[in-house]
């Protein structure tokens, strides 16, 4: 590779945007420009960001060492299979894929070609997750909520792998073992998809984690909340904040059982600190650091991969109780 990687962007939607704004400024990388199907939207933020519009994704590939994939889900696969063919790195926008097989495929062509797949897993670089993750320690219970209203960008999948992958990533990362055992519901209700839908997932440590998801809500929350031996986290991923609640070591467990006093008067309560950063510059910053060999990927294919597995498992046990689903919330998510 060039002593300075060229990075291209396939997509300039909403996020793309963001993608191609961020890269523009950021060092150790040279923007290459970007490709739009929607040529009306191509000139539009080729203009207001002064950055080149290619015609092509293969123009794209041509001035490019890598590419940012940042398209429909459905897409995922054609793009990046097409860029790492010819030897591109490649950071591809979560899910990986929209089936395991289509992302089989991708990881052993990116072995083959030895290029670099990072996934954009973005709530790993969340402020409250970086913060929480040294006092996370053996999580025996887990409980996520993340809510938001309905917008069309991303209804072309289930609500699972739209939005409650996040979660599922943030959980195979905060527990470290594999799903075991799972059992979910969900239903349609403004698209053809999953709009609204809950799992419970045993892992094989034992943990347990519920998590809910819906994109027909009428206010936006995401939450997460940690239950372990050593005590109790709760974040607040939107506001990027969080507090842990920790027996004193002073205070014997035994006394609290009679003791009349407040919860506070024998639990510590640590507000949970870490650098600030907005999450999806220290996401291309990490990819860019492994482009130049400076540090590791921070969500590799096969972390995506996995977290797909999870997602389309809990869809197929949707699946068994909406039968009408079946062939479309699964397939095409």
């Amino acid at each position: 590779m060039r002593k300075t990687p060229r990075v291209g962007v396939v997509g300039a939607g909403s996020l793309g945007f963001h993608h191609i704004r961020i890269l523009r400024e950021l060092s150790g990388a040279e923007l290459s420009g970007f490709v739009e199907t929607r040529q009306e939207r191509a000139r539009e933020v080729g203009a207001e960001l002064g950055v080149k519009a290619h015609p092509s994704l293969d123009s794209l590939l041509d001035a490019s060492d890598a590419v940012v994939v940042v398209v429909p889900t459905s897409a995922h696969f054609a793009v990046a299979s097409a860029a790492i063919e010819r030897g591109k790195h490649v950071f591809i926008e979560k899910p990986i894929t929209t089936t395991l097989e289509e992302a089989d495929v991708l990881l052993d062509l990116a072995r083959k070609k030895g290029v670099i797949v990072q996934i954009g897993h973005i709530e790993r670089f969340n402020q409250a997750v970086r913060a929480a993750l040294p006092h996370v320690n053996k999580p025996r219970f887990i409980d996520s909520e993340r809510l938001a209203p309905f917008s069309p960008r991303g209804s072309d999948v289930a609500v699972v792998l739209d939005l409650m992958i996040h979660d599922i990533d943030l959980l195979l990362t905060l527990v470290g073992t594999d799903a075991k055992e799972i059992s979910a519901v969900g239903v349609p209700v403004l698209t053809p998809m999953l709009d609204i839908a809950n799992a419970r997932v045993t892992f094989t440590s034992g943990a347990v984690a519920n998590i809910t998801s819906s994109r027909i809500s009428r206010e936006k929350k995401r939450k997460i909340r940690i239950f372990q031996q050593s005590g109790y986290l709760s974040l607040d991923l939107a506001s990027g904040s969080g507090e842990f609640f920790r027996l004193r070591s002073d205070i014997d467990p035994l006394s609290a059982r009679s003791a009349p006093a407040d919860i506070t008067d024998f639990v510590d309560r640590i507000k949970l600190e870490a650098p600030a950063g907005e999450p999806l510059k220290l996401e291309l910053e990490s990819f860019v650091a492994a482009l130049n060999g400076e540090g590791p990927v921070v969500v590799t294919g096969e972390e995506g991969r996995l977290a797909l597995g999870v997602a389309l498992r809990i869809v197929k046990e949707i699946e068994l109780t909406l039968p009408s689903l079946v062939g479309r919330a699964h397939h095409h998510a």
